[in-house]
């Protein structure tokens, strides 16, 4: 059997109900809607965690965070786990990844906590963590900044199974990397067109939005313009001679529409924010409000909310519409760019032999609750993600839809699945080649989310860790340094706004919940590596 080449899009922080394909009005995505006409969209796709490193390292292992390892940012992927690409490139395949890969550290900050057991002795050398694996490693500082300020350094290859890497770090007109160095061959003083102190005035409307700044960096020498031209490169170098015999697998993977706020061009312009409405939970906390969401708020109306880091804080409408309307001008930029590349597989004749993926690392809050980025409250718009699959060589599946509840995790083994490799001993997913058919029996009774982080916020006493079920109607969130819980029913409350922890006429289906979290913390536990013996 002649095996597909794959290209996978990947955007970053980016919500299923922001594409039209996912029943999204106003953003204007004909070319990633396009993908869905040709092939099928999940939608309940849910990340294995709300988060870009940990969802990341799980992509491509197919196991969740707790096994994996990385549990949350500023944890490198081991590599000792097997990644479902190194399994593509012993099959044959030609391997490659443009853009973001975060799958280590894309910063140079400090941790914010280190070992889990406060002590007054000091540790035996060699023996500060469980394991004898050194993170610290000069292997695992291939993606800081401090690494790329060497104008020799590239990422080691083979890098997670990928045989080529033209890097992205970082996000919005601060992306650093080999990107950089593609830009100064094309820009004489690239800082110059970095970041808010080189903005440019503003233009027709006056946005008052932490994190957003007027770019000066033109369209063309953008990040996206970059992953774009150099995915387009990749696959024309595949699309004829002997090269073109050998199936290829790529990556594509975007850093917008993540925060900072700041499309270039006409992108900042396209959307109007008064044309936008604001969610309808976007408002103050009410008597029914979580602790987490009404201590957010507080922070902000006392001015004590940090509105410069990745740690959510409160916004009011006007600001939830200014943050929608600059994403969605990033998100077009985006679809414009996959546009190009579509049409460039087609051109090289490769659009006939290339199943085609979509789908994002995590979500946003975008307004949701009166919250902007993303934290440890898992609200659908943050856990909820596209995921189309486009296979041109199974008409059938074209148009289609999927209820079925699935996610992150299962990307691995079905695309294994497609293409006839067997998944490893461990790998937690499950192929959802059944469901693009339409089966209606494919995915799972339940969906878990683990959670775990650095920082402590929120109103949250320490660190927070936090596990997730998700059912077909239901959503419980326990988490283990507060009392209080939540229990939404999202088929007679979408908007997840009527917690349901105390309510007495629901203690029933909180235990139910409850018994069903336990089942599946259960069932996760690793089965790798297999035994040796009996005994």
């Amino acid at each position: 059997m002649t095996k597909p080449n794959i290209l996978l899009i990947i955007t970053d922080q980016h919500r299923a109900d922001h594409l039209g394909c996912y029943g999204n009005p106003i953003v204007r995505t004909p070319n990633i809607d396009g993908i869905a006409l040709r092939g099928t969209s999940f939608d309940r796709f849910y990340v294995a965690t709300p988060i870009c490193m940990p969802n990341r390292a799980t992509l491509l292992t197919g196991r969740m965070p707790s096994l994996h390892g990385v549990r949350h940012n500023g944890i490198p992927l081991p590599f000792t786990e097997n990644t479902f690409v190194e399994m593509l490139a012993a099959a044959g395949y030609e391997t490659a990844l443009i853009g973001k890969s975060h799958l280590q550290n894309m910063l140079d900050t400090p941790p914010m906590i280190g070992g889990s057991r406060a002590t007054r002795r000091a540790p035996v050398r060699g023996f500060a963590e469980a394991t004898k694996l050194r993170l610290d490693a000069s292997e695992y500082e291939q993606e800081t900044p401090a690494a790329w300020r060497d104008p020799d350094h590239r990422i080691a290859l083979p890098h997670y199974g990928f045989r080529h890497v033209e890097y992205c770090g970082e996000h919005g007109d601060l992306v650093v990397g080999d990107y950089s160095r593609w830009l100064a061959q094309r820009c004489k003083e690239p800082d110059r067109l970095r970041g808010p102190e080189n903005a440019l005035p503003p233009g027709r409307y006056p946005y008052n939005l932490p994190q957003a700044w007027r770019t000066g960096m033109p369209e063309e020498l953008h990040p996206t313009s970059y992953v774009a031209e150099r995915t387009i490169a990749f696959i024309e170098a595949h699309g004829r001679g002997e090269r073109g015999e050998t199936p290829f697998f790529v990556q594509c993977s975007f850093p917008d529409p993540h925060h900072p706020f700041v499309p270039p061009g006409r992108y900042w312009d396209m959307y109007d924010p008064r044309d936008i409405p604001a969610p309808p939970t976007c408002r103050p906390p009410g008597p029914g409000a979580t602790p987490a969401v009404r201590s957010a708020h507080e922070e902000r109306e006392a001015g004590r909310a940090r509105l410069d880091t990745p740690a959510p804080f409160a916004i009011d409408e006007r600001e939830a519409r200014e943050a929608t309307a600059l994403t969605y001008g990033m998100i077009t930029m985006i679809d414009d760019a996959v546009g190009r590349i579509l049409a460039a597989m087609a051109a090289a004749g490769r659009d006939r032999d290339t199943i085609v993926i979509f789908t994002s690392d995590h979500g946003d809050f975008m307004g949701d609750h009166g919250l902007l980025l993303k934290g440890p409250l898992h609200y659908q718009g943050l856990i909820r993600v596209p995921f189309i699959w486009s296979d041109p060589t199974d008409p059938a599946s074209a148009g289609g839809r999927s209820a079925a509840l699935s996610g992150t995790v299962d990307i691995a083994d079905t695309i294994l699945d497609r293409v006839g490799l067997a998944a490893f001993n461990g790998m937690q997913g499950r192929s959802l080649l059944p469901a693009t058919r339409g089966d209606a029996s494919a995915g799972r009774d339940e969906m878990l989310i683990e959670d775990d982080g650095q920082r402590t916020y929120l109103g949250f006493a320490e660190p927070t860790r936090a596990r997730t079920l998700v059912t077909r109607r239901w959503r419980l969130s326990l988490y283990d340094s507060a009392e209080w819980g939540e229990l939404y029913d999202l088929e007679a409350d979408p908007q997840e706004a009527n917690n349901l922890w105390d309510d007495p006429r629901h203690t029933t289906r909180r235990s139910e919940m409850m018994e069903r979290l336990a089942r599946q913390l259960i069932a996760g536990n690793d089965r790798s590596p297999s035994p040796t013996r009996i005994a």
